[in-house]
């Protein structure tokens, strides 16, 4: 792989920068990454990033839930039981934005179509996106519905979205300011831009540490803090308009973090214990959840 040259913080462009810390890809290649901190803004980003060309591989094994629908294996099945219950809260929780409105619904990075399909079921027009094309292919098996390549983001009418939805995908994006150049233009005045992103500030990760499963290297290349991703979304003029927390998030990501330390069967114990801890945190300050939701609207002129 040819490794891409060191360059300033993607957000702030500062150069103060740190190694800060070293981890590997657990879950596939064993190869070995940096984690970088940016002074300025606290955004941690992966070093070296592989090129958009040559991240597909990083992708490429079955255990890659969130783009697959494998049930085998006890994770996985647990995994997407949280799934079914958090899809319900997730369009419950859209819909209730816009009270008796159905409009137009953009999610970007649709994985396997579970959202969209569920949305398309609340009656709202969806245009749904997906980089991977065996994942556009199981969301035609399983819910009928066409999944459209990522690169149409760019061809979508200005001003035409009353909601854009990025679960856990923002943090995979090369082009990070390009598209948050194209939400701004596609998303309605009033529309809400709606975006799930894993949190370096929570409590799992300061426990965790290089062992931290969310931050999943190479496949995230960014990782935010509630102050980087303020400070981008300020780029664009848009604002926070509330946080939430992704309860479950605290529990799964401690999980797999406990399993890459290889800590046994004692491991799942304390994975319960450092979620329930880094949820109770999140009780009293929604921005220190494992996870964080951001619902986010165009700044006020």
């Amino acid at each position: 792989m040819n490794r891409a040259p060191f360059t300033p913080c993607p957000i702030c462009n500062g150069v103060d920068v740190s190694y800060l810390i070293h981890s590997k890809d657990f879950s596939l290649t064993q190869e070995n990454f940096d984690i970088i901190q940016c002074a300025n803004c606290s955004l941690k980003y992966t070093f070296p990033i592989p090129s958009a060309n040559e991240i597909a591989p990083y992708y490429n094994f079955p255990e890659y839930i969130s783009h697959t629908d494998v049930k085998t294996g006890w994770m996985n099945k647990l995994y997407h039981s949280v799934r079914n219950y958090t899809l319900k809260q997730k369009t419950n929780w859209v819909q209730s934005l816009f009270t008796g409105h159905k409009g137009h619904l953009l999610e970007v990075g649709a994985g396997t179509g579970a959202f969209a399909n569920a949305m398309i079921e609340k009656g709202w027009q969806v245009t749904a996106l997906e980089p991977d094309a065996n994942s556009r292919l199981r969301a035609m098996e399983n819910y009928k519905i066409t999944l459209l390549p990522i690169e149409q983001l760019n061809s979508l009418p200005t001003n035409s979205q009353d909601v854009i939805t990025l679960w856990h995908v923002l943090e995979h994006v090369h082009d990070l300011k390009g598209y948050l150049a194209a939400f701004k233009s596609i998303l309605k005045p009033n529309g809400r831009l709606i975006i799930a992103v894993p949190n370096h500030t929570s409590f799992d990760a300061q426990y965790y540490k290089e062992y931290w499963a969310a931050y999943d290297v190479p496949r995230h290349l960014y990782h935010f803090s509630p102050f980087s991703m303020e400070l981008l979304l300020n780029q664009y003029d848009m604002q926070v308009v509330q946080t939430k927390p992704m309860w479950f998030d605290s529990f799964y990501v401690s999980l797999l973090s406990e399993k890459y330390k290889k800590s046994g069967y004692w491991g799942l114990l304390r994975a319960f214990i450092i979620g329930c801890l880094s949820n109770l945190k999140a009780i009293r300050d929604p921005r220190v959840g494992s996870s964080i939701i951001y619902e986010i609207k165009r700044r006020t002129q």
